[in-house]
């Protein structure tokens, strides 16, 4: 049995752990409000865009477009929208497994744009393409920093350097529930429509310019507006995970430092016992 020097020793320590993942939760659940308000906030419009998008292109039809065309290029693009910092529970590794475990890649043909870390970490070390690094983004994201991403991996795509876009991210359903999610931005591809929502939409789809200069600008807006949208709710997600993590750990140090008074007051007792039985002993040697 440990002495009770040693377990005073250890209570002392989880107690000081405790107050640290208490102050993180604080923390986290703060950022949270923020993030949560943030997300919901633009929410709205970007499932707007997705759902317009996904409508025009289903009216009209297949057009012969760059972006609705798979590139002549192997190599496909991730974004991997991770943080830059761990204690959040699985919220990391979720997001790389998409990409480690996808079933249908080959290694060779992945080049990662790594928002954040500790996705680059774990990618790197599994031997996946960075491509570039965006740690700062995931910090404060801005609709700048996505349109400007945005505007890189379009141009790469023009120029046969990637065939396809991905995004990894993890989507924010509420407090305690995150889902990873794996995303394709481009080729863009839509839902079709059935016969009868057809019929209930028969309206023909016009364009003011032509149908092909209007999805160069609809496109780039489209790819921007998902990219944005994802770093807000991984941004909600990561603090929400961070506060459930942080929040399960004090709850475990609590139980640890109730285990651990019960066995220094055990061996206190035992002490104390033995004690009184060494002076009991001993006086009766006298007698």
């Amino acid at each position: 049995m440990a002495s009770m020097r040693d377990i005073k020793r250890r209570k002392s320590s989880i107690q000081g752990t405790q107050q640290i993942t208490k102050a993180m939760k604080l923390v986290s659940t703060v950022k949270l409000q923020r993030a949560r308000a943030n997300a919901e906030r633009s929410k709205s419009y970007f499932d707007c865009m997705f759902r317009t998008v996904n409508s025009i292109l289903s009216r009209v039809g297949h057009v012969e477009h760059k972006y609705l065309l798979p590139g002549n290029s192997q190599k496909k693009a991730v974004i991997v929208i991770t943080s830059n910092r761990g204690l959040a529970g699985g919220y990391n590794s979720n997001v790389v497994k998409l990409v480690t475990r996808h079933e249908s890649w080959n290694k060779e043909d992945i080049v990662v744009y790594a928002i954040g870390n500790k996705g680059r970490e774990a990618l790197a070390r599994n031997g996946y393409e960075i491509k570039e690094v965006l740690s700062e983004v995931v910090e404060e994201p801005a609709y700048t920093d996505a349109m400007l991403l945005s505007q890189r991996l379009l141009k790469a795509f023009a120029e046969d350097e990637i065939g396809e876009i991905y995004l990894a991210y993890t989507s924010f359903k509420n407090t305690v529930s995150h889902e990873p999610k794996l995303l394709k931005l481009l080729p863009v591809e839509f839902e079709e429509q059935s016969a009868e929502e057809a019929k209930e939409q028969n309206s023909i789809m016009n364009f003011e310019p032509e149908d092909v200069e209007a999805l160069d600008m609809i496109v780039p807006k489209y790819i921007t507006s998902l990219i944005y949208g994802a770093l807000t709710e991984a941004v909600a997600s990561e603090n929400g995970a961070r506060m459930q993590a942080m929040d399960s750990a004090t709850s475990n140090a609590e139980e640890m430092i109730s285990d651990l008074a019960l066995k220094y007051n055990r061996a206190r007792q035992g002490s104390i016992t033995q004690e009184l039985t060494e002076i009991i002993a001993g006086a009766e040697a006298l007698g």
